[in-house]
């Protein structure tokens, strides 16, 4: 069976994956959903100084602390530059990571930069409160709490690329204004990659939960 460890992305906890988690843990896998420090039900954790390498740690934490091994990291949105930075700082510990309409960085690389101009006056906009937690955009998902702004902002450090056998990336293809075309262009000529094209707009798991559990399951 298989350990999964799901990281949701922008303004959301561990939650979000709610019924995948039962799904997965019905058939007899293990799944770990992560909320990171400064959301969800750890939003009064959020400080000026939550960056991208506390929500790293936050990961790696986790599979040190209940003796992970073989993991398969799925990293939604945002969170393509977590399960990046994990793979990175436990080499041989992680087989495979799922990108789900994520960011895919290299060295030196934020989310801020990688992401569109909509979305960068969107972080900028959302953290004028207190200047360092960024406001969910408007939706109808009441669970959403603000984002820490460092994570947003801080480049990653890598020492190279992944060591895991296996990448995959899902371009979620139905919404406008994603920032990911640029990427699934360039990903799905790549060898190294196995690529999915789903139809629908960004909220995977409440648009197409059946269709992401065939993927996680896909070996």
């Amino acid at each position: 069976m298989t350990t999964f460890i799901l990281i949701p992305g922008a303004w959301r906890g561990g939650w979000y994956y709610e019924p995948i988690v039962e799904t997965l843990r019905s058939q007899g896998h293990s799944a770990f959903p992560v909320t990171l420090t400064g959301l969800g039900d750890r939003a009064h954790l959020r400080t000026s100084t939550t960056n991208l390498d506390t929500h790293i740690q936050d990961v790696v934490s986790l599979i040190e602390a209940e003796d992970i091994h073989d993991a398969v990291l799925l990293g939604h949105s945002y969170s393509g530059m977590v399960i990046t930075g994990v793979a990175d700082r436990l080499p041989g510990r992680i087989r495979r990571l799922i990108y789900s309409d994520s960011y895919v960085p290299v060295d030196g690389e934020s989310c801020f930069e990688l992401t569109s101009q909509g979305f960068r006056e969107l972080f900028i906009q959302g953290a004028r409160g207190d200047g360092y937690s960024v406001e969910p955009p408007p939706g109808p998902d009441t669970r959403r709490t603000p984002h820490p702004l460092g994570s947003f902002l801080q480049k990653i450090r890598l020492t190279g690329p992944p060591k895991v056998d296996r990448k995959d990336y899902i371009y979620l293809s139905g919404w406008a204004g994603t920032p990911f075309t640029e990427l699934y262009e360039r990903l799905r000529h790549d060898p190294d990659w196995h690529v999915h094209t789903l139809p629908t707009a960004h909220n995977i798991v409440a648009e197409a939960p059946e269709a992401l559990l065939r993927i996680l399951l896909e070996e």
